[in-house]
């Protein structure tokens, strides 16, 4: 972590990290492929769910990350002990708060699905999938708190082993239950929750046994008040992040009802095509963050700027060629997931709009990313919640009420704008601020 060259320690990381994202987003798009063959409203159902499944990943998230920066940061100054006390203590919360989700849910589905924007043809449907994506929250939670856990150590292979295992297990029940026994979209959920389920146990097992830098057993469960506040500060920014996401997907899903199923639908191709994107960025930042983390618990600090260079040079390469595929294919890529021409129609239009703004979450996503490892707390929230929050939420309020459908489309774009003018400047500073140890010591 600290004397192999940081391009190519950066390039090694990311690999199995953006494989791990390109197949969870993989079987995010196969669940719409399937469902779609169902109909509009199948689509909208999964749309709808969406927003709960983003919920339980911030839950994931925040344990994921806040253990995993404070377990690189305890690796680098080699206290091996305390980044194993802390990697139970992530795990077992995570997985609670699954099962707290779970009760809740259960109570209040029909509630809760109106209340995440569901139209009335949509509900039924919504309702037979989330019974499925509560069940799995605990796993879902904890998989991923245990998979971000084992990319900060370093060991991203192991937690794409995991994770990928599981998700293609999904592809291949999708089909065989949705139409082979007949279960419709329950088949979909199903599926869903068995994948989640088996990441979970690979993952479990791999971490008990010994086969990842920090062992995982109950013996180290001492769970503390400073261990908590640590899990805060260094979660908060994820879950700022995936939090306000969610709630400006309920309002975008209540925004998007408004004007009919087929445009619902549409919306929800477009998020998950641009959510496939937006997880390979998200994965070659993954490569980048134990490499900071380490690196910045070990003071070397020009090692922390030259990842960082990196891997936004990276992102922004891969960005253009991917908002260019993207743009030129619309059309084609949209007709694949549905065969009702008017949802091709309005997924087209609202995939173009999308791909205007799609370099820009590079900076924005990388950067966050850098300041949450250099225990920047602050400044990594309020760039994490500008996007899908402070500009967002806005839009996708006014917006509607003057530019129609159009103005649905329009919030996103906009809205990364302003996020990424935002966060240009306060991330110039801070590299300077790392630069300036560097300087004096010349």
């Amino acid at each position: 972590m600290m004397t192999t060259p940081v391009n190519r320690l950066v390039r090694q990381l990311a690999v199995p990290s953006v494989l791990t994202m390109l197949v969870t987003s993989l079987y995010n798009l196969v669940d719409t492929l399937f469902v779609g063959k169902l109909g509009p409203e199948a689509i909208g159902a999964i749309g709808v769910n969406y927003s709960l499944m983003a919920l339980i990943q911030a839950v994931g998230f925040f344990f994921g990350h806040g253990s995993g920066n404070y377990i690189s940061r305890k690796l680098g100054e080699r206290r091996i002990d305390e980044a194993a006390a802390m990697a139970i203590v992530g795990v077992v919360t995570a997985f609670l708060t699954g099962v707290l989700f779970l009760a809740i849910g259960i109570c209040y589905e029909r509630h809760l699905v109106m209340w995440l924007g569901s139209t009335a043809t949509i509900a039924p449907l919504a309702c037979e999938y989330m019974t499925y994506v509560l069940l799995g929250a605990p796993f879902f939670a904890s998989s991923l708190t245990l998979g971000n856990q084992l990319r900060l150590q370093g060991a991203a292979g192991k937690a794409m082993m995991g994770i990928c295992i599981g998700a293609l297990i999904n592809c291949l029940l999708d089909p065989l239950l949705i139409f082979g026994a007949g279960m419709g979209i329950q088949g979909a959920g199903l599926s869903t929750f068995l994948s989640q389920v088996v990441s979970f146990s690979i993952l479990l097992v791999m971490t008990q046994r010994g086969q990842t830098v920090v062992k995982l057993s109950w013996c180290n469960f001492r769970p503390s008040s400073a261990r908590y506040l640590a899990i805060l500060q260094g979660g908060l920014p994820s879950m700022g992040r995936q939090g306000v996401n969610c709630v400006s997907n309920v309002l975008l899903s209540h925004a998007m009802k408004l004007f009919g199923d087929p445009f619902f639908a549409a919306m929800t191709i477009v998020f998950r095509l641009s959510g496939f994107v937006y997880a390979i960025t998200a994965g070659i930042g993954q490569g980048f963050q134990p490499v900071s983390g380490f690196n910045y618990g070990a003071r070397r600090f020009g090692r922390v700027i030259s990842a960082y260079m990196y891997t936004q040079k990276l992102t922004l390469t891969f960005l253009f060629v991917a908002t260019l595929v993207l743009a030129v294919f619309a059309p084609w890529m949209i007709d694949c997931f549905t065969s009702s021409q008017e949802v091709v129609r309005l997924g087209t239009t609202a995939l173009r709009w999308q791909c205007t703004t799609i370099p820009f979450i590079g900076i924005i996503m990388i950067g966050s990313m850098l300041l949450q490892n250099i225990n920047r707390y602050k400044e990594a929230t309020w760039i994490a919640l500008s996007r899908s929050g402070i500009f967002f939420i806005p839009m996708i309020l006014i917006l509607p009420s003057f530019a129609g459908a159009t103005g649905v489309m329009l919030a996103h774009p906009i809205s990364d704008v302003l996020s990424f003018l935002t966060a240009l400047p306060l991330l110039h500073k801070v590299v300077k601020e790392l630069k300036q140890p560097l300087e004096r010591g010349k």
